[in-house]
């Protein structure tokens, strides 16, 4: 019986070494696992900032190609109202050139009204730009 007895009591020895060392591990797992925890909220708001300032720079970059085209517009419509000026100032001076003072003034006429529906078309061109 004092054998047995023993015998349980080294048992119980062994298995209350193994308890513990088995609760070791699962203290030191579960510090791991919070750690891992903590380092992955870390990292999913590191890159949820990245995808933010991402996000930031291409509605910047948005405006300033919107503001880009808009110019490239603007500059199309002035080189356009530029080369009719051209144009009409070129026939202006070949008519004064020719002495036909009669048609000088119906050319005027033609210039200042074609000069007007560009206007206009300019104006109305930058309205629906805008």
């Amino acid at each position: 019986l004092k054998e047995e007895n023993a015998s349980l009591r080294s048992k119980i020895n062994k298995l209350q070494i193994f308890s513990e060392t088995q609760a070791d591990k699962m203290r030191k797992l579960e510090k791991k696992l919070e750690e891992n925890k903590i380092k992955e909220e870390k990292e999913a708001q590191d890159l949820e900032a990245m995808v933010q300032h991402v996000e930031q720079n291409l509605q910047l970059m948005t405006k300033r190609a919107v503001k880009a085209e808009n110019s490239a517009a603007k500059l199309k419509q002035e080189n356009a109202l530029l080369q009719v000026q051209l144009k009409n100032y070129k026939a202006e001076n070949e008519a004064l050139r020719s002495g036909q003072s009669a048609s000088l003034a119906a050319v005027k006429r033609n210039a200042d009204l074609a000069l007007q529906n560009l206007l206009t078309v300019i104006t109305s061109s930058r309205s629906s730009i805008k």
